[in-house]
């Protein structure tokens, strides 16, 4: 069974960092280009965070820019999203989602629909990351 499994998710004060993991299950994530999403209450689900399967491609969002930092290490099947400087308005709940193989290929060479949750195939169920004092 093919499965994303986020962590590292919790209440941070405004100023503070928290790092997220992704660890998949079931298949190997070498082959996939990973995202992170994010989801307020009230609010649709946006894309923050990008990384090409070997990881030498990152993109972000804006709001998450200088801020941010999309990792992963294909050798122990797991991504990453390190969050610095959180603000009130980070508070969501994170999600990771995978690419196949095929639509990570294409989203290496255009970039144009990855921050659109309905390209991606595997979805964790979430972390909840609140920043508030």
């Amino acid at each position: 069974q093919l499965q994303l499994v986020e962590s590292g998710g919790g209440l941070v004060q405004p100023g503070g960092s928290l790092r997220l993991s992704c660890a998949a299950s079931g298949f190997t994530l070498d082959s996939h280009a990973i995202a992170w999403f994010r989801q307020a209450p009230g609010k649709e689900r946006e894309g923050v965070g990008w990384i090409s399967e070997s990881g030498g491609i990152t993109n972000y969002a804006d709001p998450v820019k200088g801020r941010f930092a999309i990792s992963r290490d294909n050798a122990k099947n797991t991504a990453y999203l390190q969050m610095n400087s959180l603000k009130p308005g980070d508070t969501a709940v994170y999600y990771c989602a995978a690419l196949t193989p095929l639509q990570s290929l294409a989203t290496r060479l255009c970039q144009t629909t990855i921050w659109s949750s309905q390209a991606y195939t595997y979805w964790g169920q979430g972390t909840q990351v609140t920043v508030s004092s």
